[in-house]
């Protein structure tokens, strides 16, 4: 794996599970968990939730969010988290309706968006944004999903709380430095372009500890 130096010290036990076992690992867990390390892949467009310390020369100039084609890339890791306001505890399922923040591993950096305009289709941008895990309310994503947790087969929508358009890929493509790498925006309207699937990733078991009380702490990873 790359970028194994220079990471965010919250994420350090995230980022060493990623970096030892360098390959996702699968899991019987068949949902999605607080402190889970997830892929996400767009449905429509069959590419990965991507970032890496590339800005945008445009709009806010911070640091781009894409979708890749490559499945083994370590900088599509993100970290399912609780807002800055609210805990989510480690193991825990998230519920549908559920506002979270989603963390680039390698980066420390949120998903973000705002009122800017994306680069090549003047939609929404989105971007990565904070530092060591912290930035502000526009980092926060409200899951969408049809039953009562987020269900890792299904194909679910993440709105952003602050603005209400929905994380999108329409398939435009870079060029230089990123080229081949699809755009990722915000639009207003639900479509086929918004749904994603939580993929590869350590997945966190909540578990009883003898005591009867919840245990969060131990990841479950059952098959490579």
């Amino acid at each position: 794996m790359d970028n194994c130096t220079g990471h965010s010290h919250f994420l350090l036990s995230a980022f060493l599970l990623t970096c030892l076992f360098g390959l996702s690992l699968g899991t019987e867990l068949s949902f999605v968990t607080c402190g889970s390390v997830v892929k996400l892949l767009n449905v429509k467009h069959n590419v990965r939730l991507h970032s890496h310390d590339v800005r945008y020369g445009s709009g806010s100039g911070q640091q781009s969010v894409t979708g890749v084609t490559t499945v083994e890339d370590s900088n599509s890791y993100w970290s399912v988290r609780g807002t800055s306001g609210t805990q989510c505890h480690r193991g825990t399922p998230i519920k549908c309706g559920q506002t979270i923040r989603l963390t680039h591993v390698n980066t420390g950096r949120n998903l973000h968006s705002h009122y800017f305009s994306s680069p090549l289709s003047s939609n929404q941008e989105v971007s990565a944004f904070g530092e060591e895990g912290e930035g502000d309310h526009l980092d926060e994503w409200t899951v969408q999903c049809g039953g009562a947790v987020w269900q890792r087969e299904e194909a679910v929508r993440f709105q952003h709380a602050s603005t209400d358009a929905l994380l999108s890929i329409t398939g435009e493509q870079y060029g230089r430095p990123i080229h081949g790498q699809r755009e990722v925006h915000a639009m207003m309207d639900p479509s086929q372009h918004s749904l994603w699937r939580a993929m590869e990733g350590v997945y966190m078991k909540p578990s009883e500890s003898p005591l009867g009380n919840k245990d969060y702490s131990h990841p479950l990873h059952t098959e490579f």
